[in-house]
């Protein structure tokens, strides 16, 4: 008789959102964006799309920073990024220093990540592959936000509801938290704390894909919450409430993107940012962002 080995399956549910692909964040310097974006963070710039010098959609594994030419944004938290190195992200962002002087740029070292801020404020926490970023060496796997104390189980409620999407909440040494998964080993993190991020909302966004498409759709449009219908593919929202009262609990615009997007899937070109004229190696350009 063989022995039955026994699974858990809700392990691989996903829910209703399959895939974090961008944020997009204005900037007022596409030179400057180059320096700290590819020169100093080794992220890579789209060859196909945006291709100008009013935007750039840079890569890092299957995600992207979308970075049109506009007054600065700040995304009002911290954007999490698997980098394959921690040294030579190091020698990279020392290497800017100079040329990115007089901005907001900085970084530091702490136990378990480097926290960098862009020459414009956004703050990026840089982690070497993990085992809870899943097969990520190279890409985005979270974005973290800080709301009000009593706020994280009202908009797991709201993803849940609303966006048909698995959430839920928990509590860790940074206190109390929802967790949106957005894709494979990818989440939205909103952390209750003391202090929050009191400046304007400047309409900075963040676009994922969706399998059921017209029903988040149909909740959104019965609580007059849609922002934008940008095409038969695409519609946008920015608040997230509190579905019992109303009160919007935080401000962070949404692309939401069908399957059906001729941009799903696309694959995104990643060089090997630790290969240069000195170091050259035949072959080895491209990066592979999956571990094996």
């Amino acid at each position: 008789m063989h022995s039955v080995t026994t699974f858990n399956r809700s392990e691989g549910d996903l829910g209703n959102i399959v895939a974090l692909e961008h944020v997009n964040l204005e900037i007022p310097d596409q030179s400057l964006a180059t320096i700290f974006y590819s020169m100093g963070m080794g992220f890579t710039r789209d060859p196909y799309l945006m291709t100008g010098v009013t935007n750039m959609w840079m890569n890092l594994g299957r995600n992207q920073f979308h970075l049109p030419t506009g007054k600065p944004m700040v995304l009002r938290g911290n954007i999490m990024i698997v980098t394959p190195s921690r040294s030579a992200l190091l020698e990279r962002l020392t290497s800017v220093q100079e040329l990115l002087k007089g901005t907001e740029f900085s970084f530091s070292e702490h136990a378990d990540h480097v926290l960098v801020t862009c020459p414009w404020g956004n703050r990026l926490k840089c982690y070497e592959p993990a085992p809870e970023f899943g097969p990520i060496s190279l890409g985005m796997p979270c974005i973290e936000m800080l709301v009000d104390h009593g706020s994280a189980e009202p908009i797991a409620r709201f993803y849940r509801e609303i966006m048909n999407a698995k959430a839920v909440t928990g509590k860790d040494d940074g206190g109390v938290y929802a967790r949106v998964s957005v894709g494979p080993s990818q989440a939205l993190i909103y952390r209750e704390a003391d202090s929050t991020d009191k400046r304007p909302y400047d309409n900075h966004h963040l676009q994922i894909y969706i399998a059921d498409f017209s029903g988040p759709y149909n909740n959104l449009k019965a609580r007059n919450l849609i922002s934008r219908e940008d095409s038969v593919h695409q519609y946008r929202f920015k608040d997230v409430i509190d579905l019992d009262t109303g009160k919007v609990l935080h401000h962070i615009e949404h692309e939401i993107r069908s399957l059906m997007h001729p941009l799903y899937a696309r694959p995104l070109i990643n060089r090997n940012a630790e290969q240069n004229i000195r170091n050259f190696v035949p072959g080895q350009e491209a990066y592979v962002w999956t571990l094996p």
